[in-house]
């Protein structure tokens, strides 16, 4: 049986620093929500069989929304307290339609400017790597580390630094298994590579682009705006 490739979109979060009473993955995008450009990105790729959505139990705006993908299975996972139970969740939901051995690639519900060709080459390499890998940026800034005051204690050393983005892919079963130790052992991971890099495994850094952006503030709003009206800025 052929491997299948699969997406997972946590979409529970609240988004506080958004400053808005409507979840930031429902505020409206360029004619569509912020979730519906970030789904549509993955569900229209050919390589994707289907998709799985974490979503509260008590939200008011995912029924109301008829998201689709690309006419293949759009499954509901129960949203969870942090972004690594949502995933957990939605694993579980897919292992009922999956097999462990296909890929997941995991995407933030509120980054809604993945580029296709960032996709194309994230599911060539990861695909080709026995673990799997994220999309990533090198990190450009001078980074510099707080003391406890705010202010600087020390610049840090930049060279091997990156920006975890997403999609990040990784094997069903195994990304499932190391999400579940994690929480077992009491690790709220933020992203699903921190998982596996618990689990002794070293996934790959895959150089996408950097208006992936994840939508956070509102001043994010009016440049995603802007990377999905022109692409090839």
């Amino acid at each position: 049986m052929a491997v299948k490739h699969w997406a997972v979109i946590p979409a529970a979060g609240v988004g506080k620093r958004m400053k808005s009473a409507t979840p930031k993955q429902y505020l409206p995008l360029a004619g569509k929500t912020v979730i519906e450009h970030s789904l549509a990105a993955l569900c229209s790729h050919p390589a994707i069989a289907g998709a799985v959505v974490a979503v509260t139990e008590t939200d008011p705006y995912w029924p109301e929304l008829n998201a689709g993908c690309d006419g293949k299975p759009l499954l509901r996972a129960p949203g969870g307290a942090e972004r690594c139970h949502s995933v957990l969740n939605a694993l579980d939901v897919l292992a009922g339609v999956a097999d462990e051995a296909d890929w997941v690639l995991v995407h933030d519900a509120a980054r809604p400017c993945l580029h296709r060709d960032d996709l194309d080459r994230l599911i060539a390499a990861a695909g080709a790597h026995p673990v799997g890998g994220i999309l990533a940026v090198p990190v450009r800034d001078t980074m510099k580390r707080a003391d406890q005051h705010g202010d600087i204690a020390r610049t840090e050393d930049r060279v091997g630094l990156w920006h975890a983005l997403t999609p990040q892919m990784f094997r069903l079963g195994e990304l499932r298994t190391a999400l579940r130790d994690a929480l077992d052992r009491g690790a709220l991971v933020t992203d699903d590579a921190s998982a596996l890099e618990l689990a002794g495994r070293a996934p790959l850094l895959v150089e996408g682009a950097a208006s992936n952006i994840k939508i956070t503030r509102p001043e994010d709003l009016a440049l995603a705006e802007f990377h999905l009206t022109h692409p090839a800025a």
